[in-house]
């Protein structure tokens, strides 16, 4: 560092001057203002040529001193850095746009879908020095234009050799944030229950599932409502399977009542693969099977009686087109004790969130 009358010259590309000696020059970086409970915001942005008029406002702002910018071919801006890291940082699905905010960039979804990050690399990018990035959670369904992550360059000036690691690993592990469409599924419902093939009570069922499709636009092709009769449940799904059908929903009859069969008329129809059992709460009784490619999908009751379940969580991975397994139902026990809220804010909630088990 080296002093010249009201100059002082310190390390890093940066020469601070006393506010009243910076008439004419420019800001090296946003000048932000802070009125609690009303505005946090760039009063002042990089590149402002300071007028006299200025001076009392920057000082009420409590700058005494600002920075002029002399960087050395090794440094880089902390406004040119974010948006090299953002570009790396965004996969397919994933966008930003607009000029650093105070030396931040915002990424976007670019449509909706399921948010997936690669959280073993968010991570591994977070331990780099002077970068960082956080987001929202892996697996979470997000709307187009939602942010799903911020990120900057923590100093003023970065180092290029430090700037140049993040940016290696960041397209290395690419892509660390990408957004899944979801696709325009044909799904049908299978709802059983003496009670309800009787006529003594009114199923509701129906109504559920739809509404949950509906917000993610996939199409309920077909209901039918059955007897708690395995063989007659096991010939619709085969039926069912075999008429351009995405993803099959069955719904009562899987807990351990002896006449609770929908389980057994599954296995039936030929799945070939069987998970029972989530760890979450509501939905442990919840199932995921496979007839080949297709998800066979068994509702509890806990889905007429709560607003947000284990199906909440499994429906739109599903929809995004991923297989989910006994271990992904498995991962969801951090994060799968619903809160029980008295106004449910799923998915801006804990649950579901299972970090990176």
């Amino acid at each position: 560092m080296s002093t010249s009358n009201n100059v002082c010259r310190l390390n890093g590309g940066l020469t601070k001057i006393k506010v009243e000696d910076a008439v004419g020059t420019r800001l090296a970086h946003d000048i932000t203002e802070i009125r609690p409970g009303e505005f946090k915001g760039p009063s002042f942005r990089r590149g402002h040529k300071v007028e006299h008029q200025d001076v009392c406002r920057l000082m009420r702002l409590g700058k005494r001193h600002l920075y002029i910018l002399d960087l050395k071919p090794d440094q880089v801006h902390e406004d040119d850095a974010v948006e090299e890291m953002a570009a790396v940082l965004a996969g397919p699905g994933v966008t930003f746009s607009g000029r650093p905010r105070e030396g931040k960039l915002q990424l976007t979804a670019a449509y909706t879908g399921l948010l997936k990050i690669n959280t073993r690399a968010l991570v591994a990018f977070n331990l780099l020095p002077d970068v960082m990035c956080a987001a929202l959670h892996d697996n979470m369904p997000v709307s187009q234009g939602q942010i799903v992550a911020g990120t900057r360059a923590i100093p003023l000036v970065i180092q290029r050799q430090a700037l140049d690691e993040a940016l290696h690993l960041a397209r290395r592990e690419a892509p660390i944030f990408s957004v899944k469409a979801y696709h325009k599924k044909k799904i049908r419902l299978v709802i059983t229950g003496n009670e309800v093939y009787e006529g003594l009570i009114e199923d509701r069922f129906e109504d559920i599932v739809r509404a949950k499709l509906d917000a993610y636009g996939a199409s309920l092709r077909e209901t039918v409502i059955l007897p708690d009769d395995p063989e007659r449940i096991a010939d619709a799904i085969r039926r069912m399977a075999a008429d351009d059908t995405d993803i099959i929903i069955t719904t009562g009859g899987m807990s351990v009542d002896p006449d609770d069969v929908t389980r057994h008329g599954i296995r039936r129809a030929g799945a070939d693969a069987i998970y029972y059992g989530a760890a979450v709460l509501p939905g442990a009784m919840f199932q995921l099977s496979y007839k080949g490619d297709m998800p066979i999908v068994g509702i509890p009751a806990c889905g007429l009686y709560h607003k947000t379940t284990v199906f909440d969580l499994v429906l739109p991975r599903l929809l995004a087109g991923e297989r989910m397994t006994d271990h992904d139902l498995a991962r969801f026990a951090v994060g799968g004790l619903c809160m029980d809220c008295a106004f449910c804010r799923y998915p801006a909630c804990p649950m579901g969130k299972s970090g990176q088990l």
